[in-house]
């Protein structure tokens, strides 16, 4: 019969084993690595109190034998007064006796030495007294695994700090200007300055001679030692340039298209994607910083013919609570940038193509709904410093576009045959629990930024622009099930004023509406169908493409199902640690446009799906007459 401390050493082992693998292969929870220590200091001494009293040997047989014999026996003579009356008394009679029984009992025990149980021993953590070898195997798979959380945990802050940190990445890039960022915390290295000259074979019309793009004269830890340099550009698309800065960083880029064209490849490419993590899932003979997710990456963006104009990521570029939170300051947050940027893998995703951001909660805390109130500032501080002070310009407000990128949470761009409204679903929602889902006074976007989208959704369009396109950080369908609130699924009263006017964009033909979204670690394609017998035609519909994560866990239980009829589920792919969207548009010699999603998995295509643009309507609207489209 197993002991107490032998139950206990095989419920803390396997306990141990089960919440470790979640943690390094599925989902690197922060409540899981107490548990793993708090089972791991239980499993140690009944370890060794298992090794200490185990049997080594087993008893084969344990034969009794048991006689019984009866013997006649005297008794004992009574005590008299006189001893010689006694006597006579004894030789004038027979001497009394009595019947007892003696039992002889002979036991023979048959022992063996115990084999040793390899697989019992290395399955449960249990100790093998007759097997030192196989003991130690055991004890070293559970020692190996909470050295590899702590591995997981640990290395990047403790093994590989970022303060000294030197890069330079490409951000927004227009027809007409592009974005630099650079990080240089050695100060002798000012002034640092910034150059790009002509790549491609040149024109008779243009100079292949460097130019200058601009000086940082001055760095300091305000910004953690970071600046922005913004350049013109000559006006002539698919040229290649390379960019150089006098700190030895350098890369290339293409300029796009104008407004309403497209490459000279006769199409527009741009990915998507939400979700990054350093080394997940674990590997041991990974770089701490390595993200497997750039890698799959890379591959996708050669094998696109002339590459991608952008990097539309959705969210949760950094993880400031997974695996765990060191802290809530600007530093502790400014630390996750410095990882994903001092990552190994980033130049090949990084040098020579494009990234602009959304917001999303783990950029601040997880499923974030407190405004501006609490870790807010720290959190954007450095999202500021690293990510928007090279986005595109800030969304319109009252009818006017403020250029200013300081600040700015949420932006719009137009771009080849697409125009772009990037939401910030984060700062300014109402609590996700506070208010019914049904509310007409619950808000995602805050007042403002409504009124900005649906500005940006009525506003007609020049020739050649088919799509308006509205990023979201989280899905905008309702049917994922798991955490829904979190989601536009918890405010669906304006959800429908959004609908109707992504409807009315249909309406009036012409020009096609797309919702790119993250946050679910999950794949999923939706559409959003206008309501039957209403005045929308079915053209008007509304697609989602929600892709995630570009390298992080995804979830081993479905989470998205379809829950009624205006949300249709398209494709759902819940498998893979690495998604990547690529959106390619081309506008076709009639008045549609072509829109192809492709997904790909761990780096391999795994689904596409193509939609076309409504097609133009000639009519009089709002008292004029306007060709849309």
């Amino acid at each position: 019969m197993a002991t107490i401390q032998d139950r206990a050493t095989v419920l803390s082992s396997i306990g141990l084993r089960v919440l470790a693998y979640i943690f390094l292969r599925w989902i690197p929870g922060h409540d899981l690595p107490p548990l793993i220590y708090g089972l791991f200091a239980i499993y140690i001494p009944s370890y060794i109190a298992s090794f200490v009293t185990l049997p080594q040997y087993n008893v084969l047989v344990d034969d009794v034998d048991i006689t019984v014999n009866e013997v006649e026996v005297d008794d004992q003579p009574p005590t008299y007064a006189s001893t010689a009356a006694h006597s006579r008394n004894l030789r004038s009679k027979d001497k009394p006796t009595h019947m007892e029984e003696e039992i002889e009992i002979d036991e023979t025990i048959i022992v063996e030495e115990k084999a040793p149980r390899p697989w019992r021993t290395l399955l449960t953590g249990l100790p093998d007294p007759k097997s030192a070898a196989l003991s130690l195997l055991t004890l070293l798979i559970n020692v190996g695994l909470v050295l590899a959380v702590t591995d997981m945990i640990y290395s990047p802050k403790a093994f590989h700090p970022t303060q000294n940190l030197s890069f330079a990445r490409l951000g927004y890039v227009s027809p007409t200007q592009a974005s630099l960022l650079v990080r240089e915390p050695d100060l002798s290295q000012l002034p640092i300055f910034v150059s790009y000259r002509l790549a491609s074979p040149a024109a008779a019309y243009e100079d292949p001679a460097w130019q200058s793009a601009g000086t940082i004269t001055s760095l300091d830890n305000e910004t953690d030692f970071t600046a922005a340099v913004h350049f013109p550009l000559p006006q002539h698309p698919d040229r290649t340039y390379q960019w150089t800065t006098s700190n030895n960083h350098t890369g290339f880029f293409t300029i796009p298209p104008k407004a309403g064209q497209v490459t000279k490849n006769g199409d527009f490419t741009f990915l998507t994607t939400s979700c990054i993590i350093p080394r997940f899932p674990y590997n041991p003979f990974d770089h701490a910083l390595a993200i497997p997710g750039f890698r799959h990456m890379a591959d996708v963006v050669k094998s696109i013919p002339g590459g991608a104009q952008f990097m539309l990521f959705v969210g949760d570029f950094i993880y400031a609570d997974v695996p765990k939170r060191f802290g809530t300051s600007a530093e502790d947050y400014r630390s996750k940038y410095r990882q994903v940027y001092a990552s190994l893998d980033w130049p090949q995703v990084g040098q020579n193509l494009s990234w602009i951001h959304v917001l999303d909660d783990h950029e601040i805390a997880n499923d974030w709904d407190r405004n501006t109130t609490g870790v807010y500032r720290a959190a954007v501080d450095p999202w500021h410093n690293y990510q928007t002070a090279v986005n595109p310009p800030k969304a319109r407000q009252a009818g006017t576009y403020n250029t200013l990128r300081n600040n700015a949470t949420y932006f719009e761009f137009t771009q080849g045959p697409a125009t772009f409204f990037m939401l910030d679903t984060r700062t300014y929602r109402d609590s996700n629990s506070a208010l019914s889902v049904n509310s007409t006074e619950k808000t995602m976007l805050g007042e403002q930024q409504l009124s900005d989208l649906l500005a940006f959704l009525e506003k007609p369009e020049p020739k050649g622009v088919k799509w308006k396109i509205v990023v979201s950080s989280v899905p905008f369908t309702k049917n994922w099930q798991m955490n829904n609130l979190d989601t536009w699924a918890g405010y669906l009263s304006e959800r429908q004023k959004i609908l109707d006017a992504m409807w009315d964009v249909g309406l009036r033909g012409g020009v096609g509406v797309v919702v790119l979204s993250g946050d679910r670690h999950e794949f999923a394609a939706t559409a959003f169908p206008p309501p039957k017998g209403g005045d929308w035609p079915l053209s008007a519909t509304v697609h989602e493409f929600s892709t995630s994560p570009l390298s992080q866990f995804y979830l081993p239980t479905p989470t998205y199902r379809q829950i009624d009829d205006e949300d249709i589920m398209i494709k759902y792919i819940p498998a893979g640690n690495s998604k990547l969207g690529a959106v390619t548009i081309e506008n076709t010699a009639s008045d549609q446009s072509i829109l192809k999603f492709r997904l790909y998995v761990d780096g391999v295509e795994a689904w596409s799906s193509v939609i076309l643009s409504p097609p133009s309507i000639s009519g009089k609207r709002w008292g004029k007459d306007v060709l849309w489209g």
